[in-house]
């Protein structure tokens, strides 16, 4: 029994946690509109992958499965920024200031993208990223994390998390 209960709490642990993100308009069409559209969804699962569903302003629903970014395990691991790497360091720089992609996001043991499909044939990019030495005993973990997205409609996104 003392072995398994162990096993027995971590898997509740795993299996119950999930927040709520809400994804706001920041540029492109539906930022332009009032009042504003807010997207809102759940993230599910727990240490390396999970699940994310998000409804958009006309009922679709996205979804789709998240995945840590790989941090580079010796020097010369790394194999350059890819063009959606740029693409969406680009995006976190412009919602929360220039550089902060590089000296907050990159290389953070939490920091995760997914691309979703909306069941319309709409994609959404999302990244997100928790910081690692932030925080107090009130403060929740969800609400530490912070996001971006991207869709292919030209709106970019800012995400909270609770």
């Amino acid at each position: 029994m003392r072995k398994l209960a162990p096993v027995l709490l971590l898997s509740f642990l795993l299996a119950s946690c999930h927040a709520t993100a809400r994804l706001y308009p920041v540029e492109g069409p539906l930022a332009n509109q009032a009042p504003l559209p807010v997207f809102v969804g759940k993230i599910s699962g727990a240490l390396y992958s999970g699940n994310i569903t998000v409804t958009g302003s006309q009922g679709e629903v996205f979804t789709g499965r998240w995945d840590t970014v790989k941090r580079p395990t010796k020097s010369g691991d790394a194999t350059g920024v890819t063009t959606k790497d740029e693409e969406m360091a680009q995006l976190w720089d412009s919602i929360y200031g220039d550089g902060f992609y590089v000296a907050h996001v990159l290389g953070t043991r939490l920091y995760a993208r997914a691309s979703l499909k909306a069941n319309n044939g709409d994609t959404l990019k999302v990244e997100f990223y928790r910081p690692e030495n932030e925080g107090n005993a009130t403060t929740t973990i969800a609400s530490l994390i912070k996001g971006v997205a991207k869709d292919d409609k030209g709106n970019a996104y800012k995400i909270t998390f609770s």
